[in-house]
Formats: C-alpha cells, sequence, structure tokens
C-alpha cells in the first residue's frame, strides 16, 4: 500500500504537486510488506559474550517488562500482547497498554482478542496436513482433482497443495476486496475465489511470490473434502483439541467473542479503525488471544499434538523450498527463521491495524508470539517485531560471534554484480495495478566501501539508514547491526534473483525487463508530466495575454485547429494521470475500496483513459506535423519545433505506461 501512495507523491511531485504516503503492512495480508521508513529503536542488542540469560518466567517478564512499554510508547503504539511458551507450558503471556484507547481498557494476554493476520495461514496449512494424513488430500495432485472451478495450467503444469503451501503456486497479486471495515462491502472467500482466477506468472515451484488468493484456495479444498463449512472444521479439528477457547475465524465475531476483542488503530488517531473483514479468510481472519496463540504453539511444538502426527508434523516443518541458498528456506507452510544456529519456524501476519509474529525454536520446545494493535508511527511495529527476536534469540540462545573471514575485493565484484533494477515477484502483472511496479522498484548500488547498496524502506536498519552488508560468503551478505542477511542467485556470471533472508521463503526480486526499468523511465514521466502540465498551463495564459493587448496567435485554419487540439490533448492526457493518482490512493489508502462497489470508478476512468490516451497522443502528432512542414511564421520557429517534439515524447511516454502497465483495458477483477 506504500508503495502505491509512494507513487503518488513521486508522480505528482515531478508534476509540481505534492503527495502523502499511506501504508503498506508487508504484509503478509495487505499488499505493501514493509514500511518505506523504518523508525529509529532504542534497542541495544543483547551481547552473546555475556552468555545465555536463563529462560524463565521471572528472567523473560524482567525483560518483556522493561522493552515493551518504551518500545510501544515511543512508537505510538496503544497496545501489544507476547505470549512465550516452554517445554508445553504457557510460560508467560504479557499485556501492554490499551486494548480500547477512550476507555483505557487494558490489554489482557489471557481474555483479549488480537488479529494475527497472516498468521491465521497457519490453520490453514495444519487443516490441510490433518486431511493430507487421513489419505484424503495429496500435497502432489493437481487441486483440480478437489474443485468445482477450473485452475487452468501454465505451460502443462497443474497447481499443487505443495505449491500452495510453499508459495510458489505462481498466481500474481490479488487485492480486490481483500479487507474491508465496512461489512456492506465484505465478500466471502468462496465468491472471491470463483469470480476470478489470478494470472498464472510463474511456472508452479520455481518463484516465491506470496498468495492470499491461493491460501483461500486452500481453505476451500478443506471445506470441500471435509464436507464442513472452513470456520466450523478449524474450530472443531483445531480450537477445540487445542483449548483454544478465545479464538475464532467467523466474520463478524460470535456475540460471546465480540467484548473480549480489542481495537485496532492507525497511528496519530484514538479513534479505532473497525474490525477488519478478511475477504480471503482463510488466509488472515482469524481473532485469538494471546494465550490461545500460546497452546497452538504448544501443539506444533509437541510433534503437533493433539493435531498431527508426529510424523506429519515434522514433514511439516521441514525444509520444502530453498529459493536462494544461504538465505532462509520455506517449510510446508511455515518459513524458517533460524536464528543463531538454533532452527526456528515462524509465520508472520498484518492486516491494516494489527502486526504480529510467530516463531517456533523447534529443538528447544519453546515459541515466541507478538501482537500489536497498530502499525505505530513511521511503521514502527515492522521493526519492534523484528528486533524482539533477535534480542530473545541473543538473550537466551546466543551464539559466538561470527568468525567468518571477509574478502573486501570478492565482495565488491559480487556487489557489482547485484547492482541494478529489480522487480518484486509478488505484484500484479495483467491489471492497472501493475503501476505500482513503477516506482516500487528497488535500486542495487555499489557504495564507496565495495559492499551492495540498498536504500529502499524494506532493506533499510532500525534507524532508517541503508544497512551495512558485510560479505559473508558468495553472493551472500550479512547485516552489521542485526541477524538480517542478503543473498542472490547467479547464472552464467550475471545475478538474477535476490532477497533479503526474512523474506526470502515468500518473496523475491528479479530483473526487471528493460522496457520497464524505472532507472530510465521514471525520469522521462517527470519530464512527460512537467511538459503536459506547462502546456495545459500556459494555454490559458497565452490567450489571456494576446486578448490584453490584442496579439494574433499567426496560424489559422488546419493549423489552428491542429494548435487547439494539441493543447486539448495535453491537458486531457495529464488531468487523467492525475485521476488514476487519486484513484489509486484512493483505493489503497481506504481498502473499503478496493471492493467490487468501486468497479463504476475503475471502469470509467479505463475508457476516459482509452479517450484520451491515443485521441490525445494523435492530436499532439498532428500538431507536431504541421509545425514541421510550415515554412516560415510563427509556428516555425525553433522554439515551436522543439516544444512539438517534447509534447511528441511526453504523450508517448505515457501512453507507453498505460500499455506495458495496463492502464489501457477494461480490468474488472484485480
Amino acid at each position: 500500500m506504500r508503495k502505491a501512495a509512494a507513487f503518488v507523491a513521486a508522480i505528482l511531485g515531478a508534476a509540481v504537486l505534492s503527495g502523502a504516503s499511506a501504508q503498506t503492512v508487508q504484509p503478509t495480508l495487505v499488499p505493501k510488506p514493509a514500511p518505506v521508513n523504518s523508525p529509529k529503536v532504542d534497542t541495544p542488542p543483547a551481547n552473546p559474550a555475556l552468555g545465555a540469560q536463563p529462560l524463565t518466567a521471572e528472567n523473560v517478564n524482567a525483560w518483556l517488562d522493561g522493552y515493551m512499554p518504551i518500545s510501544i510508547g515511543k512508537s505510538d503504539i496503544p497496545g501489544a500482547v507476547v505470549v512465550v511458551v516452554k517445554d508445553g507450558q504457557i510460560l508467560t503471556s504479557r499485556g501492554y497498554g490499551f486494548s480500547n484507547v477512550e476507555k483505557r481498557t487494558p490489554v489482557d494476554p489471557h481474555t483479549t482478542l488480537f488479529r494475527p493476520g497472516s498468521i491465521s495461514k497457519l490453520f490453514t496449512w495444519t487443516a490441510v496436513m490433518q486431511l493430507v494424513e487421513q489419505g484424503k488430500l495429496n500435497l502432489d495432485e493437481d487441486v483440480n482433482k478437489y474443485l468445482d472451478f477450473k485452475i487452468p495450467p501454465r505451460n502443462g503444469k497443474p497447481v499443487t497443495l505443495r505449491n500452495i503451501m510453499t508459495h510458489t503456486s505462481g498466481f500474481e497479486e490479488q487485492v480486490m476486496d481483500l479487507i474491508a471495515v465496512d461489512q456492506k462491502k465484505y465478500v466471502p472467500y468462496d465468491q472471491i475465489l470463483r469470480r476470478w482466477v489470478p494470472k498464472r506468472v510463474y511456472d508452479p515451484g520455481t518463484t516465491p511470490a506470496y498468495s492470499n488468493w491461493a491460501t483461500a484456495l486452500a481453505g476451500y479444498i478443506v471445506s470441500r473434502v471435509s464436507g464442513e463449512p472452513f470456520e466450523a472444521y478449524i474450530q472443531r479439528h483445531i480450537f477445540a483439541p487445542a483449548g483454544m477457547g478465545l479464538a475464532s475465524f467467523q466474520q463478524p465475531l460470535p456475540a460471546n467473542l465480540k467484548p473480549h476483542m480489542s481495537e485496532g488503530y492507525q497511528p496519530g488517531s484514538n479513534k479505532p479503525y473497525g474490525y477488519e473483514y478478511v475477504g480471503v479468510g482463510p488466509a488472515g481472519s482469524l481473532a485469538a488471544s494471546g494465550d490461545d496463540m500460546g497452546r497452538f504453539m504448544i501443539a506444533h511444538l509437541n510433534n503437533g499434538g493433539p493435531l498431527l502426527k508426529p510424523a506429519t508434523a515434522q514433514l511439516m516443518h521441514s525444509t520444502a523450498n530453498d529459493p536462494i541458498p544461504g538465505l532462509q528456506k520455506m517449510s510446508l507452510g511455515f518459513y524458517q527463521s533460524n536464528i543463531n544456529g538454533r532452527p526456528v519456524v515462524s509465520h508472520g501476519g498484518d492486516t491494516v491495524a494489527f502486526h504480529s509474529d510467530l516463531h517456533l525454536f523447534l529443538n528447544d520446545g519453546v515459541g515466541l508470539f507478538v501482537s500489536f494493535n497498530s502499525p505505530g508511527k513511521e511503521g514502527a511495529a515492522h521493526a519492534l517485531r523484528n528486533a524482539l527476536l533477535e534480542q530473545f534469540g541473543d538473550r537466551y540462545f546466543p551464539a559466538p560471534a561470527d568468525a567468518r573471514k571477509i574478502d573486501a575485493k570478492a565482495g565488491k565484484e559480487n556487489a557489482e554484480k547485484l547492482a541494478g533494477t529489480w522487480s518484486t515477484s509478488r505484484r500484479s502483472f495483467s491489471t492497472f495495478l501493475s503501476i505500482t511496479d513503477l516506482i516500487g522498484q528497488t535500486k542495487v548500488g555499489v557504495g564507496e566501501d565495495g559492499q551492495p547498496l540498498i536504500s529502499d524502506g524494506l532493506f533499510a536498519g532500525l534507524n532508517g539508514q541503508p544497512r551495512k552488508w558485510i560479505p559473508v560468503g558468495p553472493m551472500l551478505w550479512r547485516d552489521a547491526d542485526s541477524h538480517e542477511m542478503l543473498g542472490a542467485n547467479v547464472v552464467d556470471g550475471k545475478a538474477v534473483r535476490f532477497s533479503l533472508g526474512s523474506v526470502a521463503p515468500i518473496i523475491v526480486w528479479d530483473r526487471t525487463p528493460w522496457y520497464q526499468d524505472s532507472a530510465w523511465l521514471l525520469p522521462l514521466t517527470y519530464l512527460s508530466l512537467a511538459v503536459l502540465f506547462l502546456t495545459m498551463l500556459f494555454w490559458p495564459v497565452r490567450a489571456i495575454v494576446r486578448r490584453r493587448y490584442g496579439a494574433a496567435i499567426g496560424v489559422e485554419g488546419r493549423e489552428l485547429q491542429a494548435y487547439r487540439a494539441s493543447r486539448l490533448g495535453a491537458t486531457a492526457i495529464f488531468l487523467t494521470i492525475v485521476g488514476w493518482i487519486f484513484m489509486i490512493s484512493t483505493m489503497f489508502g481506504d481498502l473499503n475500496y478496493l471492493s467490487a462497489s468501486f468497479l463504476p470508478v475503475v471502469l470509467s476512468l479505463q475508457v476516459i483513459s482509452f479517450i484520451t490516451f491515443i485521441g490525445g497522443a494523435a492530436a499532439i502528432v498532428w500538431y507536431a506535423v504541421t509545425v514541421w512542414r510550415r515554412k516560415g511564421g510563427f509556428r516555425a520557429t525553433w522554439k515551436a519545433k522543439l516544444w512539438s517534439l517534447l509534447l511528441v515524447v511526453s504523450a508517448a511516454t505515457i501512453l507507453w505506461i498505460a500499455i506495458i502497465y495496463h492502464l489501457l483495458g477494461f480490468a474488472t477483477k484485480y
């Protein structure tokens, strides 16, 4: 979401206007993984050299009570919950701040419900694995076997549940009706699935590209195969056996749970955001107390009992995909975020208001869950939850300092291989929302120290500045101030794919095709918008001046018609682009507009775009031809010729963008 808003700011800024940013929540649920600017977090890391602290309730409580209140206070986060489990028991569950700011209701970790977002997926994956061990589902079967509608193959290859659980099904991003705070705009997941199958843009099993739609598809399969509604299945086969009495996937919440629900908040506002209705329910509609999330962690740490057989749980927790060797891997539904050499499986989750993480230290019988009821100032929740995991690991499971030798020369050579422009694998490809890639591309350079230089928000450190990447292996770097890693795949001596360690299991970056490369396309776009804007601005200004002084325009007949048509075309093109910027900003600024109810606005703008982009370009070319053909006279001066060329380039640039980013089209599903 921040990318769409950043697009607004960047483009309007180029047109001598201004814009504001909105939210990404790198979502794992909402379409933007990550804040544009990471906040400063005053949380110095523990020193592994001091040795491990005792993992006791007393020690953890003292540490959390020193860390959490200050952190959420500085970050404008009203409330949070943290749960730690150990050896089959809840070691501690702590609530901080308020679940309702106006009523001053404190967070109760035992009863207050939070929305863990995409951590909901772990419940869907667990349900899938229950049916796998019963022989009702096959991880490697074409999912069409279990459906009553068709998922088309890509290059003859079907989608399997293994692909879905490793986020390698190859679907493009889907956001329509993703989340609504107006219940009237809420669309159940089965309707979303039936109305549109997102385009398959990667061969299955080849590319991590996080997909909420595919997860909802898995939930639909669970329902069809089990013969129970998805929410009822989860209640009966997961919540009940695990002892989770304060948890639900139902939307709206059952009446008995509503009094326990924490409000969600946006930064700088004490007014609740509202209950978020998640369209792709199996991907993110869970509401649960901190203690109940602890009980779910205990079940998985107990080799799945009572939810799964030990062999099934071990299969689920084992490596299923390794997209970039040296970075984190993907299990069946969990992603691996190993820390200090210890195997950890994890999942994050974000809605607009709630931001959460769950981590299982498999060999230690320890689990950590944290959830915030606001993204906080400048997306602080993202940084805080990362820091919480790293500090927890360094405090209770420290490791010796990294003794790997640094090869500065090799590091520089590898950094140079990585330099260039990259696009995320998780995005829209076939609809107008693909325009967000234009400013969302990641630029990688080489710093003075010979290391990769990446300033984009997701790649920034806790202080909001570019990380200092230390080479630790072939095409591998470690952040000097955290556990974060950077790595790339190389083919024929050229880096073709890279990612951050923390997101590598679900998202990678590939080279941006030359025709979409913002390194040349964005500057040209800025110039084009400036030319179009000035043309629009000076058209009436010059007319007023001529009228004031009784001057003639100097052209007549068809040449005058071409002149006026070009000015009208430039104005129409510019205003249409402004319309796109405003519409996309509105849609991502309020997710209620990412619904079918907003479709008439989208379709109207798409119709207008056909007329203005094509008609306006034709009018500008007509004008340029008349200028260059005429011998002498006012319109044949070099200034007129130069401006006519600039107008042609500007119109062609906008038309190029409209074609390659699908602003010309009639997308009714996106």
